[in-house]
Formats: structure tokens, C-alpha cells, sequence
């Protein structure tokens, strides 16, 4: 789901024609994904299932142009995506009042990144639609960061 979720976001950014260093680290991250994915297929002998996902690849980047309304669709439901995903994480926090193997750090970096890209999407593109997706990101990663450090300091004075 991230890769699907860096892809369209990628796209989004090329479609709209932004600066090139607004969205120059989605490249490198989808080339680790699509690296890791085909060595994960190769050693477990499912290599000839990566050339059916490449194919699905390149038709959904095509298509993901076709119009304008179903690349800004794309991007709002990878938003709706990525937050269903941490508002899981918080759920499963809660229940189990234990932080657990989750990294602090990991997640206080999350919200580090979302918050200079809300400043560089301000100064650079404005896009009403990234600023929302990076605004909710920053809110929940702030909220998942402060979950695990309440959970943890539970943990230590029990």
C-alpha cells in the first residue's frame, strides 16, 4: 500500500508539473520498493510473477493520467489510505497499552518530515490537496509519537 501510495503521489506531482525537488526522493524510494519486491520474488522463486506486477505497474501509471479528476481521486484516497493505516496502529496501541516494539524515534521522524514538507509545499506549490494530506500525517504521527511515549512510561512505573 505505501508503494501504491508513493506512486500516485509521484505521478500527482508530475502531472501538476512541480519543481523537480518537490518530489525528488519518490523516485529513489520506489526504486528501493521495486528492488526489494523482486529480490523478495526471486529467492522465494516468484520471479515470474514480477514481470505480471511490472506490467500492472506501468498500466496503472498510464492510467492514473488519463484524467484529471482520477489522479486528484488517487491522491485524496492515498491520504484516506495512509491515515486509515495509522489510525489502526493507534487502535491496536490503546487496546493493548503497550508501545511495545514501536519506535519513538521512528515516528517523532515522521512528524519532523511532515512538517517541513507542509513548509515546503507552502513555498514551493501551495497544493491545497498535499498540504491536507501532510497536515492529517502530521497530526496523526504526532498523535501515534505521543501514544507510544505515554504507553511507555506506563510501562516503566508499573
Amino acid at each position: 500500500i505505501s508503494l501504491f501510495s508513493f506512486l500516485v503521489f509521484l505521478r500527482y506531482q508530475i502531472y501538476y508539473g512541480y519543481p523537480l525537488e518537490t518530489y525528488l526522493e519518490y523516485p529513489i524510494i520506489i526504486a528501493q520498493d521495486v528492488i526489494l519486491l523482486f529480490c523478495i520474488m526471486h529467492f522465494s522463486g516468484k520471479a515470474k510473477r514480477a514481470l505480471f506486477y511490472a506490467v500492472v505497474f506501468w498500466v496503472g501509471w498510464y492510467m492514473l493520467t488519463l484524467q484529471k479528476w482520477i489522479i486528484d481521486l488517487a491522491m485524496n484516497l492515498c491520504t484516506f489510505i495512509s491515515a486509515a493505516s495509522k489510525l489502526v496502529q493507534l487502535q491496536h496501541l490503546w487496546q493493548t497499552k503497550d508501545s511495545g516494539q514501536v519506535s519513538t524515534l521512528t515516528w517523532g521522524m515522521s512528524a519532523y518530515t511532515c512538517a517541513t514538507r507542509i513548509i515546503t509545499t507552502v513555498m514551493t506549490t501551495n497544493d491545497l490537496a498535499v498540504l491536507i494530506r501532510f497536515i492529517i500525517m502530521l497530526i496523526l504521527n504526532i498523535w501515534v509519537t505521543a501514544t507510544i511515549l505515554h504507553y511507555s512510561k506506563t510501562k516503566k512505573t508499573d
